[in-house]
């Protein structure tokens, strides 16, 4: 009688967690990929528009920075609007718009117009990242930031590895303009899966009560409860983190957009590959640092959460460690080999990668509850005035010097000296308290 008893008495089993927040992951990280993919497609497609529309290096230098223009610009206002529409709205718009604006460049007929469109591109991309972040301090607890962040953003070494041997066919076999076509579209089909599938994690509708358990209960700010924000953005420039996480993504972003904008040239002039070679060897790096920046995301929620390192000393490990690894871009330039500057550029690459795996979780790690998205707007702002300088200086250097090395150089001291901001600079990793105005 009593076994029978017991029987029934017997606790529910517990349900198994649904893993919704990983289907967004994988959506926030085609973004991302999409996002490089558009961005790169320039790159790629350089020498051939070169060529047709009589530009020189020095032109070309001022049409890829003009991106960066409208970029930089929007990256607050584009945090700010992510935190109060929502990331549905947010980054569906931003997608939608920066397609249109890739497809629409195959129109273009000279430098002016290359340039508009740039700009717009740079509009409707300010909204990717910011939004993600926000995103991510929803959907994701604590202790899983560094992999997500680490997982997002490697879409963008996806997106530039990607773009390098598919833009160069599409363009060797339909011309340029096909290729910013193509890529516009891959857009559109994004965006609509957008719309159809994300929630907030209280409103989705396949998340299950033990996974919304999980992601709240493993979060120190419940972002998205409820629409209270403790400050004005213009605030977060009192805190000493804001300003070292600001000047750090300077440096790093510097470097990288050599990558991004002059690496193909500098494969095709400097080292003498034919254009079909030069977008599989493109590839190299970005997919190196792809795996860098996995590994790097599961170093630091692993010290974090599995060795109880502090958050700071976890998020440290890889800033300043990584920035040190791409140092390496320096020596890049001064090596005969073609092979040897690769493999140097693919080792600084992925030191970029393992600290951009950290960067991306600064924001949900310091920001003020419900202000995720503004602090990586804040961030990404700074960080793409290097996007700006970058190209406009290396365009120049190499027009008056006829050589990459000292750009090269250059983005190696950048990246020493992210090392030591991030070291030195960047405080204790907490969210920000705001301070207690006196009477």
């Amino acid at each position: 009688m009593i076994l029978s008893i017991h029987k029934y008495l017997k606790p529910a089993p517990q349900r198994k967690r649904t893993k919704v927040r990983w289907n967004i992951a994988i959506l926030m990280w085609a973004a991302i990929a999409i996002n490089y993919l558009d961005r790169a497609n320039l790159s790629a497609a350089a020498p051939e528009i070169m060529k047709e529309l009589h530009l020189n290096d020095a032109q070309m230098g001022i049409v890829m920075s003009a991106f960066f223009w409208s970029y930089v610009i929007f990256q607050i206002p584009s945090g700010w609007f992510a935190d109060k529409v929502g990331h549905r709205i947010s980054l569906a718009f931003a997608v939608g718009w920066w397609s249109l604006a890739t497809a629409l460049t195959a129109a273009a007929r000279g430098m002016g117009s290359l340039v508009g469109l740039r700009i717009l591109l740079g509009i409707g991309e300010s909204g990717a990242y910011p939004s993600n972040s926000g995103v991510t301090s929803k959907w994701f607890p604590d202790h899983e930031r560094g992999k997500v962040s680490a997982f997002f953003d490697s879409g963008s070494k996806v997106g530039t590895a990607l773009a390098m041997p598919l833009i160069v066919w599409i363009i060797s076999q339909f011309g340029w303009k096909a290729s910013f076509i193509v890529s516009g579209m891959i857009g559109f089909i994004w965006m609509a899966i957008w719309i159809w599938y994300f929630r907030d994690p209280e409103k989705h509708k396949y998340i299950n009560q033990e996974e919304l358990q999980y992601i709240r209960e493993g979060q120190v700010k419940k972002d998205g409860i409820d629409k209270e924000q403790p400050m004005k953005w213009y605030e977060l420039f009192r805190y000493r983190n804001i300003w070292a996480m600001c000047f750090g993504f300077f440096t790093l972003n510097y470097a990288i957009y050599f990558f991004i904008t002059w690496f193909p040239t500098y494969l095709v002039n400097d080292r003498g590959m034919e254009m079909m070679n030069m977008g599989f060897v493109a590839m190299i790096p970005p997919l190196v640092g792809m795996i860098g920046e996995w590994i790097g995301g599961w170093l630091t929620d692993y010290l974090y959460h599995r060795r109880n390192f502090s958050l700071t000393a976890a998020r440290k490990i890889n800033l300043v460690g990584g920035m040190i690894l791409a140092t390496f871009i320096a020596l890049a330039g001064l090596v005969s080999s073609a092979a040897m500057s690769v493999a140097l550029l693919s080792i600084s690459y992925a030191g970029l990668a393992i600290a951009a795996s950290a960067i991306w979780s600064l924001p949900g790690d310091v920001a003020p509850k419900n202000m995720t998205s503004t602090v990586a707007g804040v961030q990404n702002c700074a960080s793409n005035i290097g996007g700006i300088l970058g190209p406009i200086l290396t365009g120049f250097i190499v027009s008056s010097t006829g050589s990459f090395i000292p750009a090269l150089l250059i983005s190696g001291l950048a990246t020493l000296l992210g090392a030591a901001t991030y070291l030195f600079w960047l405080g204790e990793v907490k969210p920000i308290e705001p301070r207690i105005k006196s009477a």
